[in-house]
């Protein structure tokens, strides 16, 4: 008998959730990410997407993703420090550091490699990490690669929080570790209050904005929403990643010269995975110049994203706290969020389910996002599938 295959073997979740025909992953899309996607030949309607300013499309970030591999060919071949690094990626890297506001910044091969590498270094064994419960499954595996305390605070709960750095040392290291716009749910991080216990209590921030570059920031700018806050001084390190807004792959980390010339020799993410590809640089540098070119882009995008939250609320749909373009259905029932995506993407709207062990079976939801190049003619179609749908399912 093979002990390992046999272990493995007991997982059924997706076995049975095949059998039962409400299998929801793995959906082959047959052509480009854009508002209307074709997956088994259909056309149905893009609303599980990240790339919030649908710029996956446009023709500048993909003529600099083709004319990258003409000039650099498809790979690296090595690491940053070693054979790996291209004078574009010196150069983004200056460019996102001016963006947001810091003095250097770094780019990692994927958004999930800069939180793992960030956290699992940045602190030592005497040193804390404190981090919110919702935060990104990268910010958990980081911390708990790293060798210092570990302290989980109730979401966006600032008592809890307080609780929590009262529990520290106070001459030991604190990074406060949190998303800007939490990926499930939609909602925003409390940053002001954040930052305010941070004083008081002598630690640090670092903020996630993988779902809020591009997408918040004061007049549209899209910077995040540290700078939105008006914190950039008060925020120690900014993350972000290129795969939502850049319509690429990859990730970054900005700060002082002085942080991040260590990330740049003691991350082990950094350091021991082949650099970013000159395509994805490019396409992630030409995406950031319309991203700070367009601003109309961003205002069209919260246009619809205003329109769609008063949608739901008027249809009676639960979506919690959310202010963003991530929009949560809640339907609080595993099976019946698994029916209910399938039936939605039988009627041609594609959104994806979130069920446990990623949230409590009694916090199951449809995660229903916008792009800037979505419509609101688009938005009212989904809007008269999912009230046909939900009052069948009796969620309405």
């Amino acid at each position: 008998m093979n002990l390992l295959t046999d272990k493995l073997y007991r997982y059924d979740a997706a076995r049975n959730a095949r059998a039962a025909g409400i299998y929801p992953y793995f959906r082959e899309i047959q052509s480009d990410q854009d508002t209307e996607v074709i997956i088994n030949g259909k056309k149905v309607l893009m609303f599980g997407s990240n790339a919030y300013l649908g710029l996956t499309n446009h023709p500048k970030v993909k003529e600099a993703a083709i004319e990258a591999v003409k000039k650099y060919g498809t790979g690296m071949a090595g690491s940053r420090f070693l054979n790996g690094t291209l004078d574009i990626h010196v150069e983004l890297e200056k460019k996102l550091a001016k963006f947001v506001g810091k003095e250097d910044a770094i780019v990692y091969s994927t958004g999930f490699g800069v939180n793992e590498g960030v956290l699992s270094c940045i602190t030592g064994r005497e040193d804390y990490i404190l981090w919110d419960e919702l935060d990104h499954a990268s910010i958990i595996e980081g911390a708990r690669i790293s060798f210092s305390t570990k302290l989980k605070f109730r979401h966006n709960d600032m008592e809890s929080l307080e609780k929590q750095l009262q529990r520290c040392e106070p001459d030991k290291v604190k990074l406060i570790v949190v998303d800007g716009v939490f990926s499930m749910e939609g909602d925003v991080a409390n940053l002001p209050e954040i930052v305010r216990l941070a004083k008081k209590y002598n630690a640090n921030v670092m903020v996630d904005e993988a779902h809020s570059l591009g997408v918040l920031g004061s007049n549209n700018s899209g910077k995040g929403l540290v700078e939105q806050c008006g914190l950039v001084d008060d925020v120690d390190l900014i993350m972000g990643t290129f795969s939502k807004s850049l319509a690429s792959i990859g990730g970054f980390i900005a700060a002082n010269e002085t942080v991040i010339d260590y990330l740049r020799h003691n991350s082990r993410s950094y350091i021991f995975t082949a650099s970013i590809t000159p395509a994805a640089t490019a396409a992630a540098s030409a995406a950031l110049d319309i991203l700070i070119s367009e601003p109309e882009r961003i205002k069209h995008l919260w246009d619809i994203t205003h329109y769609a939250l008063d949608g739901f609320r008027q249809m009676g749909c639960e979506i919690g706290h959310t202010s963003t373009p991530i929009i949560p259905l809640f339907i609080r029932d595993n099976e019946k969020t698994f029916m209910i995506t399938k039936m939605l993407f039988e009627e041609g709207i594609f959104v994806n389910p979130v069920v446990s062990p990623a949230v409590s079976p009694a916090d199951t939801l449809i995660r229903f996002s916008l792009m800037a190049t979505n419509t609101k003619d688009q938005i009212d179609i989904a809007f008269d599938k999912i009230e046909k749908i939900f009052k069948k399912m009796g969620v309405l």
